[in-house]
């Protein structure tokens, strides 16, 4: 009793301090900000640098300066770059006169491969302009090198080094770890390739789910290599054997002499090189300007424009409720402004999500379908359109998919824990009184009854015949064509195209196009839903989030570890429609 009374005044005590040191913080950052917002005075004969490091996500958040904070947590989406703001510099750079080219500097890319893309394809486009686009890294990962081989010039280290040897999937498997500390699952699914509910069952890959990942594997890297092998003229023959070779371990120098790299150069002289080609006699004379930078450059003054094209972002995991993802009714919410501004002419849905919850997933191809009777839709897939992320645009006019998307997953399933061995080691004890037989259904302190898994089989089942009628309706497919193509299977945004899932190939720029052609307006000026969020508000939901962490930790013991991060990773529970995220490497 004196340890549990010494541990909770220690954690209340703990909560206070870093409520008050979270207070002081936010009122720093918050009276910084109101000092921040100035326009950046852009020079003569300069060169916007890309830095290729660190987590990409769709839309970057609001930060007047980065903090640094010894023992605070380091949020995912505070700590990135932006896609919006890269693509956006592109453009700017691409017409901006005092822009001479782009420097790439390869570092630790945290992004998937249709993001890459997205980068990769703006730079092709900036190229056109005549402008130099140069790239350097001390080491670059297949990612990096992918995005940096459209450059006019790859320059690495002399001790650099090349990671180029294909691609491999990792998926993790918690089965094991579940009984270890106590957890059954319940799983129910429909669709054979529905490889989500694998981790929580299964020890390795079904063959149904090694089929399906080889597949779309297989097209991402054919993918890289067409492009790779048409901006360095390297045959994708030659390519496959390099990657063979595992170029990680070979001799710089053997680089360049596969044409992989231009030259084999130190920072300093890439330094020189750039500084010679924007016609300066020294470096410290070279203008290098930041993203950020060159956006906050003031701008030509623009006419007033009375119709507005709208991207609305729909990024993460989708939830019932909550506050990270894609949560319901924050959605909805974004979809009701959109569809009562009558000089939205047309919208264009970007969908980076997984999938998650099946019932919000309804919910929001609802209110899509309600939009979309007022103003057309046009979905510009990111890295994952699958599963409740297909499911929310499949009945858009007109869908637009990455090449290396992630798509499709037609399937639904059901995760249900029993923690009956848990509560047992740990002393609790549950008791029951109830006026009929389900009255309580799905308690997770004891198994599933045999009635109890049939009926949400059956629900499973009838929530995998509405997604099939979702995706037939708005694709104009039969609903056996569908069929055919569903039961869960993930397929690359190529295969999508050649199937119907999808419309065509490209990036958000192309879904702008189509949008508004839909839209019938060629002079219009984009607006962005939602507004990107508050640094400090995701600063603080951060924080909060890992002191509950620490403090479940303290209280359950390092033995139920596993507990708390599968529950800190956002694992859903319920009737879902969501892939699981591989990571490939």
């Amino acid at each position: 009793m004196k340890q549990f009374l010494k541990i909770t005044l220690a954690t209340v005590v703990g909560l206070l301090f870093t409520g008050l040191l979270c207070f002081i913080i936010l009122f720093s950052i918050a009276s910084a900000s109101l000092s921040s917002d100035k326009q950046y005075d852009l020079k003569e004969s300069s060169v916007l640098k890309l830095t290729l490091d660190g987590t990409i996500s769709e839309q970057s958040v609001e930060n007047p300066f980065n903090l640094n904070i010894p023992g605070a947590p380091v949020s995912t989406k505070t700590d990135h770059q932006g896609l919006d703001d890269i693509l956006a510099a592109i453009r700017k750079a691409k017409t901006e006169d005092k822009i001479k080219g782009i420097y790439l500097e390869a570092g630790n890319l945290n992004a998937g491969f249709a993001t890459v893309e997205e980068i990769r394809d703006a730079l092709a486009d900036f190229k056109k302009s005549g402008k130099y686009v140069i790239a350097y890294g001390d080491t670059y990962d297949q990612r990096e090198y992918f995005l940096c081989s459209v450059a006019d010039k790859v320059f690495i280290n002399p001790e650099g080094m090349l990671n180029f040897c294909g691609l491999a999937a990792t998926p993790v498997f918690y089965s094991e770890a579940l009984k270890k500390i106590g957890i059954q699952v319940e799983v129910f699914r429909v669709g054979t390739f529905k490889s989500a509910v694998e981790p929580f069952i299964n020890t390795k890959m079904s063959p149904a789910n090694r089929l399906q990942t080889t597949d779309y594997l297989n097209g991402i890297w054919g993918h890289l290599l067409d492009k790779i092998s048409a901006s360095r003229n390297i045959t994708v023959e030659r390519l496959n054997q390099l990657a063979d070779q595992n170029q990680l371990f070979q001799p710089t120098k053997e680089l360049l002499t596969n044409n992989l790299v231009d030259s084999i150069l130190y920072e300093s002289q890439v330094k020189d090189f750039l500084a010679a080609k924007n016609g300066v006699k020294k470096v410290k004379d070279l203008n290098e300007v930041s993203v950020d930078e060159l956006l906050s450059a003031p701008e030509k003054k623009a006419k007033y424009i009375k119709d507005k094209v709208a991207v609305l972002y729909a990024d993460g995991e989708i939830y019932d409720k909550g506050t990270e993802g894609i949560v319901q009714d924050d959605l909805l919410q974004q979809i009701d402004k959109i569809k009562d501004d009558d000089h939205i002419k047309a919208v264009v849905f970007r969908v980076n999500s997984p999938g998650g919850s099946a019932y919000a997933s309804e919910q929001i191809w609802k209110a899509l379908a309600d939009l979309k009777a007022k103003k057309p839709i046009v979905v510009s897939m990111g890295d994952y359109a699958a599963s409740g992320g297909y499911y929310i645009s499949c009945n858009a006019n007109k869908i637009i998919a990455s090449p290396n998307t992630l798509t499709g997953s037609i399937g639904v399933f059901g995760t249900f824990f029993n923690v009956d061995k848990l509560t047992e080691k740990v002393g609790l004890d549950f008791d029951v009184v109830k006026t009929n037989d389900l009255a309580d259904i799905g308690n997770i302190s004891r198994p599933m009854t045999t009635i109890e898994k049939q009926k949400i089989q059956r629900y499973v089942e009838h929530t995998y015949a509405l997604f099939v009628h979702r995706c037939s309706n708005g694709r104009h497919m039969k609903a056996e064509d569908i069929m055919k193509i569903a039961e869960g299977r993930v397929w690359t945004g190529k295969r999508a195209v050649e199937l119907g899932l999808a419309d065509e190939i490209g990036g958000i720029d192309r879904a702008i196009q189509v949008a508004a052609k839909l839209g019938k307006t060629t002079d219009y000026k984009m607006v962005y839903y939602p507004e990107k969020e508050n640094y400090l508000t995701e600063f603080i939901k951060q924080f909060t989030d890992q002191t509950r962490m620490r403090i479940a930790l303290s209280f359950l013991g390092s033995d139920y570890a596993p507990l708390v991060k599968l529950k800190a990773s956002a694992i859903q529970t319920g009737i879902l429609a969501r892939m699981d995220k591989i990571d490939i490497k």
